[in-house]
């Protein structure tokens, strides 16, 4: 070929032509990234299936909160007709009856052949199953819970505990109470006036699904049944002295909604926010840029911490073989100088005017003077335990976060650590040891620190082992998180850059302090296990001291006695106080109906949620009895499932060898197969534990739709991509992102450009015969010997498709759109097809359909999946 000439089938501009994208497997069409849910995908039926009206498939875009009832019951409309005027007054009778008698309409059962029609990417971003619950008053849209908030991993839910063991799967909530870092960009309906209306029994608070009765002076609780009586005020204005319509009021209308609680909620008055940070000054971290870098970043935040209330205050310990307390003069002296007091006694270090240490005053001088304090500190010495120990005896009194960031291994004082990272137990039996914390000062501290209202969060450096699987239980235990930057120096500006964007936007996050949180359900239902970061006090009551925006939590609900209703309520509520001083609870209703029937649980099954609550437990069974067995734990739940859709809905047979499973849970074999490679969990002797460990968190810890892109990557082919990818939707003003791939490297061509991208790292893969002008309109290089490969970014050129390019490789970065808060920015990789093989190795481990290390192919899995289901 003639230099500068085409390529065959390639565009003029060099790059190859657009393929046809709603082409999926099999020819079946594919909605593309973001096309309404209306758009073919599971849920709708095969052509010349014949459906009853209202029943099954997504009928419209907002159907997940519309209830749907069988043709002949009385309609919603029927029921509230004549009330919507109403000041007050319960439901009349005959709505009461039809709500007792109408049985709602189900989600349809769509068997597939997942080895004839397997899983297109595309289904992820697939809303779930409907929720089709029962007819209520307020008509609201807005009555049940959006599934950014809960997701149940069913959604039609089993009437009886024998018929839900029968179906083996499980019946657990993803609880997410938060959609965003600040509440400006995901408000909730706020009830001012205090008035809160609660069951007396089951302290249920009120909510679109009691039913009104006696002329509205008295309320039946969804969940037990009491009759409670409605509060005086539950009608009246106080603020305007005049009587108010009832059903206008938030509460009745909203699913998700926030009260401003009244003082009984009050143990005390509500705590100041109060940080205190930690700072590793040993030469590990002075000489990485560290000290420096945390210092600064606190000093261009102090004006995004929360303070509304002006109550917000700052401490600060330093660490190296010593602890090093500071005495920050007041305002207005001017000629004062910052102290420093140094303490040695590591056992019983004493505290110095504790008042001093949480003043704010000159801040702004100390910080800029930190770190040439320890510029030339030549100590490798870390007494980070007794430094914790210091702090949780300074802040104890009031509560409030410690902020540790550490480059170094505990290697003295209290909670000494070893380095015990062997390379020879990598992906041995041994491993599992390194996985577990060596020092049980960890774990019982972080429950001490729990009871006093102490969260710890951990932002970790280390170029060298740093024990992430001991130091991870602080976080664990105090509703923290774990941070970790393998490797990380200020010298490289990407490290930099990427460590102050996340320090500064986890400062500015509206967390909420001394937290509970409870979840109550309708009468025969229990919850039995919770998974996530904080300290369960009770059976059913778990504590944070403070609660983060950016992590889920997962409630495996038992079912107790038989169901007698049609549907049942679940209400998650958490008592909190705001960053401003205020105490609040957020209350989230769901209501899912009930069901005797198998084939109704397994197609209203979420398969998101079901693997959120599965990674969970894999967690769990990884530090308690390796990664051997968690992994095995999850074949043996597929193969478990497989079996008993093929017995019991299946018919027994399959005929040409398929494999049978519900169209909704197609994606469920791949999502296991994800979380069986992810590096938490992937047979592998060249995973660092420290690695390990990290991972481990993360999928403990991320919201379900980061958890989802951590188990199964996007891939986005870039040289081909459509006209509208990259820039600005007309309707919406998003940016539109290319249609995601499946992760094969059957997708890949050796001219192309792709995205990978599993929220966490993104890689930028650059074909080994990419041509010259894509590499000169993406990077500004004509050869790509020229193209600086590993960590980096994209130029900003002055060309159409480089904006495109760096549109959407920020737009797949883009959380908040997702409904997720988190302070994330991924790392950037640069990959040549012909670099650096590790860096080429390491991409390729998303390729989750592909055989890698120890790994089988997607191919491989689900022929073992038919062997195992077919014996």
């Amino acid at each position: 070929m003639m230099p500068g000439q085409p390529m065959p089938g390639a565009t003029p501009m060099g790059y190859p032509a657009q393929q046809d994208f709603q082409a999926g497997y099999g020819g079946a069409p594919v909605p593309a990234y973001g096309a309404s849910p209306t758009a073919a995908g599971y849920g709708v039926p095969p052509a010349g299936t014949p459906v009853q009206p209202g029943v099954g498939g997504y009928q419209a875009p907002n159907a997940y909160y519309q209830g749907a009832v069988v043709p002949g019951t009385p309609g919603v409309g029927g029921i509230t007709a004549g009330m919507q005027n109403m000041n007050m007054g319960g439901q009349p009778a005959q709505a009461q009856a039809a709500q007792q008698q109408a049985r709602v309409a189900l989600n349809q059962l769509y068997p597939t052949d997942l080895l004839n029609q397997p899983f297109n990417v595309s289904e992820l971003d697939l809303p779930p199953p409907l929720a089709f619950y029962h007819p209520i008053v307020t008509q609201s849209p807005d009555a049940n819970c959006p599934p950014k908030y809960i997701r149940s991993t069913l959604n039609a839910v089993p009437t009886t505990h024998s018929l839900l063991k029968k179906s083996k799967l499980p019946f657990a909530l993803v609880i997410q109470p938060y959609a965003a870092l600040h509440d400006i960009d995901d408000p909730v309906p706020v009830v001012q006036d205090q008035v809160i209306a609660r069951c007396r029994r089951c302290r249920t608070y009120i909510n679109p699904y009691v039913i009104f009765l006696d002329q509205g002076h008295r309320w039946r609780c969804n969940m037990c049944n009491l009759t409670n009586d409605v509060p005086q005020a539950f009608d009246w204005d106080a603020a305007a002295q005049k009587s108010v319509n009832r059903w206008e009021r938030a509460e009745l209308n909203h699913a998700v909604v926030e009260f401003v609680a009244p003082q009984e909620y009050m143990v005390r008055p509500p705590q100041p926010l109060v940080y205190l940070f930690l700072f590793d000054v040993s030469y590990a971290s002075v000489s990485s840029g560290l000290l420096a870098t945390s210092a600064r970043t606190i000093l261009d935040s102090l004006n995004r911490i929360p303070n509304a209330d002006r109550r917000t205050r700052l401490g600060f310990i330093a660490v190296d073989s010593s602890l090093h307390y500071f005495s920050v003069p007041k305002d207005g002296d001017e000629n004062a100088e910052t102290s420093m007091l140094v303490i040695s006694d590591l056992d019983e270090p004493f505290l110095p005017v504790p008042q001093d240490l949480l003043s704010r005053a000159s801040i702004e001088s100390f910080l800029a003077k930190l770190p040439e304090m320890f510029q030339n500190n030549q100590n490798n010495g870390s007494a980070m335990g007794s430094a914790l120990r210091a702090g949780h005896k300074l802040i104890s009194p009031l509560g409030g976060k410690m902020v540790v960031l550490s480059a170094s291994l505990p290697n003295m004082g209290v909670g000494k650590l070893d380095v015990r990272d062997d390379k020879k137990m990598l992906g041995t039996s041994k491993e599992s040891g390194l996985l577990q914390t060596a020092n049980s000062f960890y774990k019982s501290f972080a429950v001490e620190c729990s009871k006093n209202q102490v969260s710890i969060d951990m932002f970790l450096f280390s170029s060298s082992y740093q024990d992430v699987a001991s130091l991870s239980n602080l976080p664990r235990y105090t509703g923290g998180q774990t941070w970790f930057y393998p490797g990380w120096n200020a010298g490289r500006s990407e490290d930099a850059i990427k460590f102050a964007s996340e320090f500064s936007d986890y400062l500015s996050s509206e967390i909420g302090l001394e937290a509970v949180l409870r979840v109550r359900a309708t009468t025969g239902l229990r919850m039995n296990t919770f998974y996530g970061n904080f300290f369960n006090r009770s059976s059913d009551l778990c504590a944070f001291p403070a609660f983060p925006r950016d992590q889920c939590y997962v409630v495996e609900v038992a079912i107790d006695e038989t169901l007698q209703k049609n549907y049942v309520c679940l209400q998650a509520g958490v008592l909190y106080t705001t960053c401003n001083g205020e105490r609040r609870i957020r209350v989230m209703t769901l209501a899912i109906p009930t069901t005797t029937n198998l084939a109704d649980i397994y197609a209203s099954a979420d398969q998101c949620a079901i693997t959120t609550y599965f990674s969970h437990k894999a967690v769990e069974r990884a530090l308690s009895s390796g990664l051997d067995a968690a992994r095995d734990a999850l074949q043996s739940k597929l193969t478990e499932l497989l079996q008993t859709f093929k017995k019991e809905l299946g018919g027994g047979s399959m005929g040409g060898g398929g494999l049978q499973f519900p169209a909704n849970l197609r994606a469920l074999p791949i999502l296991f197969l994800g979380l069986i490679k992810n590096v938490g969990l992937r047979k592998s002797a060249q995973i660092p534990s420290d690695l390990r460990s990290a991972a481990l968190c993360l999928l403990s810890t991320l919201p379900l739709p980061l958890l989802m892109q951590y188990i199964y990557p996007r891939l986005y082919s870039l040289h081909d991509m459509p006209d509208n990818a990259g820039v600005p939707d007309g309707e919406t003003n998003q940016t539109v992102l290319p249609p995601p791939l499946n992760l094969s490297s059957e997708r890949f061509v050796s001219y192309g450009l792709y995205l990978i991208d599993d929220g966490q790292t993104q890689f930028l893969w650059v074909g080994r015969d990419a041509v010259p002008q894509l590499l000169t309109d993406v990077f500004g290089v004509a050869d790509r010997t020229q193209l600086r490969a590993g960590k980096g970014s994209i130029p900003e050129l002055d060309n159409d498709f480089n904006e495109r390019i760096r549109a959407v490789i920020q737009k797949s970065r883009d959380h908040l759109s997702r409904g997720v808060g988190s302070i994330i920015v991924p790392h950037l990789y640069i990959v040549r097809e012909d670099g650096e093989p590790s860096l080429k190795l390491w991409a390729q481990t998303l390729l989750v359909e592909d055989r890698a290390d120890q790994g089988m192919s997607f191919g491989q899995w689900m022929g073992t999946m038919r062997e195992k289901v077919s014996n």
